[in-house]
């Protein structure tokens, strides 16, 4: 295994950067390995750790095809929708709770 060369936060040489930056630039890794990383230190933990891409290597982001368009809006439609009363809550169901707050609070706990 090759080890990567280690840089302080916010001191690593232009032309690097994380997976966010990438995205924001409208970019991915590609495939490419890990050129190196950058450590945040923290106080009483371990420090934060991040990995570092070649900006030049980086190609960019695959366009959504409709297929996919239609993928993710047929999963948010369905994380709207209610397990217990199969009725569209309006909102996303929180995990927390599995179902619609009607469903989690009937009305005779929410009169007391």
């Amino acid at each position: 295994m090759v080890a990567v060369p280690v840089y302080r936060w916010r001191l690593a040489p232009e032309g690097l950067a994380t997976r966010r930056q990438l995205r924001a630039q409208g970019l991915r890794p590609g495939g490419q390995d890990v050129v190196a990383q950058i450590e945040r230190p923290r106080r009483r933990r371990g420090p934060l750790v991040a990995y570092l891409y070649s900006v030049d290597l980086a190609k960019p982001v695959r366009p959504m095809t409709p297929a996919k368009w239609s993928a993710l809006a047929r999963a948010n439609a369905a994380r709207r929708v209610c397990p217990e009363c199969g009725r569209d809550a309006g909102y996303v169901i929180p995990v927390s709770l599995g179902m619609c707050t009607p469903c989690a609070y009937p009305e005779e706990q929410r009169a007391a």
